[in-house]
């Protein structure tokens, strides 16, 4: 079987793509939003439909708690937490937060549950709240720190660095759009995460220290409360951000059907608008537009299926057939512009071996096909065989009686015998030479004979 040079190649190749984002479409509209960094992803199939400086580092501000309440679901689902779980916050939890990032006003001793915790955390944006979940989860701030980290990593989140649970500004408390849509795609997994960040308002109980409290979401999109004018009926929830250093930020997420999609707004903040007479919140604004690009332009396509084949590999050892056909196994299904040209996708076909010998089984991996438009890759698929194709013995028994004979320890195995046997000849000959009678000195003897009879 004769091998591909190119196999290890494409194979490294493949295995690294699966490390990186998958790309936005080639040619993405240019929808000049005002922003410096944002990303649409398919949450469903965690694809890049739009990019704008997507993984550059970025300060994320109060968009940080979607990690946040990310780990406290992951800490109720394995069962460290439960929502009525009461919590007394603690000195440290509320001691080093600054006035301006105080917004529950939970006090030392303050008993309340974590259901309520992430109604004031994700609502209002309550940092006193992320602290006292902090320690509900993991005993100390710090450590929840550096789970926030962990835990980013495993995500695939390659740009982000917590120093907070709450998203103060710190020149290494950092992030990117596409590692916040990550995060927020992990949380949405969580139902009750979906129900808090879905209402518009939710009243915290007394506690033991503290009368009624009733809270608003800050995220325009699902509450008119903060911004007037910006809901759009397709967000189920979000998180804001603001700070003078990052600007004003929004995690969102939208569905339409069965379409589900993330959009992460980074560095934006009021604007003008052509036609309108006063400034527009351009966290939400663009946030919206965002979301209706990626519904409006955007279908989910089956690009190949498992039925024809597309090339074959040469066969010996086979009476039935001297080739093989090789189709594609399953198929490549991805988001794609409706304005796109499918014609315009091509393919990159590698066969394992240019020919092989039978038997071949149907269904046997010989080869991969990717598909591919531009620098994009959509994906790779394994070539397999359409059917099978049997051995001929008879072909194979005379193919391994010359190839024995002509293989190289049969040949040096000849050669030794043939020159063992020239040998062994050789010594013969030179032996019976020796033991010859000399015809001369015979003759000589009986001539000198003086003998007779008497």
């Amino acid at each position: 079987m004769k091998k591909n040079p190119f196999l290890f190649l494409l194979l490294a190749v493949m295995a690294l793509s699966l490390l990186l984002p998958v790309s936005a479409a080639a040619g993405q509209e240019d929808l000049d939003l005002f922003c410096t960094h944002a990303v649409l992803l398919d949450a469903n199939h965690g694809e890049i439909l739009y990019d704008m400086k997507a993984t550059e580092r970025a300060y994320p501000a109060s968009t940080t708690k979607v990690m946040t309440a990310l780990l406290v679901m992951e800490a109720i689902q394995t069962g460290r937490l439960a929502p009525d779980t009461v919590v007394a916050v603690s000195g440290t939890a509320v001691a080093d937060i600054p006035g301006s990032y105080v917004v529950s006003g939970f006090k030392e001793g303050e008993q309340i549950s974590v259901e309520d915790l992430l109604y004031c955390l994700m609502l209002p944006s309550s940092c006193d709240a992320a602290n006292v979940l902090a320690e509900a989860v993991d005993g100390t701030v710090e450590d929840f720190v550096a789970h926030m980290n962990r835990r980013a990593g495993e995500l695939g989140c390659q740009g982000t660095h917590f120093t907070n649970t709450y998203g103060r500004h710190n020149e290494e408390h950092y992030s990117t759009a596409y590692d916040l849509a990550l995060i927020m795609r992990a949380a949405l997994e969580h139902d009750m995460f979906r129900t808090i960040i879905k209402t518009a308002a939710h009243t915290v109980p007394a506690t033991n220290m503290s009368a009624e409290r009733y809270f608003f979401n800050t995220n325009g999109l699902i509450s008119n409360n903060w911004y007037r004018g910006y809901v759009y009926d397709k967000c189920i929830g979000g998180k804001t951000g603001n700070t003078d250093e990052a600007g004003r930020c929004l995690v969102a997420a939208a569905e339409d059907g069965d379409e589900l999609l993330i959009s992460v707004v980074l560095g934006s903040g009021p604007m003008e608008v052509p036609g309108e007479t006063e400034l527009k919140q351009g966290q939400l604004r663009e946030s919206k537009r965002l979301l209706e690009y990626g519904f409006s332009n955007f279908h989910r396509v089956t690009i190949t299926k498992d039925s024809e084949p597309v090339t074959t590999v040469k066969v010996t050892m086979s009476r039935q057939a001297d080739e093989v056909n090789l189709k594609p196994q399953g198929s490549i299904t991805r988001t794609l512009p409706k304005s796109m040209d499918l014609d315009d996708i091509e393919t990159r076909i590698t066969r394992f071996a240019d020919e092989v010998e039978a038997p071949v089984v149907e269904g046997q991996v010989m080869g991969t096909m990717t598909l591919f438009c531009g620098d994009e890759v959509y994906g790779t698929l394994d070539l397999v065989a359409v059917t099978s194709v049997e051995r001929s013995e008879l072909l194979y028994k005379k193919q391994q009686f010359f190839a024995f004979w002509q293989s190289t320890g049969v040949k040096l195995a000849l050669a030794g015998t043939m020159l063992l046997a020239g040998s062994i000849l050789l010594k013969l000959a030179l032996f019976r030479k020796k033991r010859r009678p000399h015809a001369g000195a015979g003759a000589r003897g009986r001539g000198n004979y003086r003998g007779g009879r008497r």
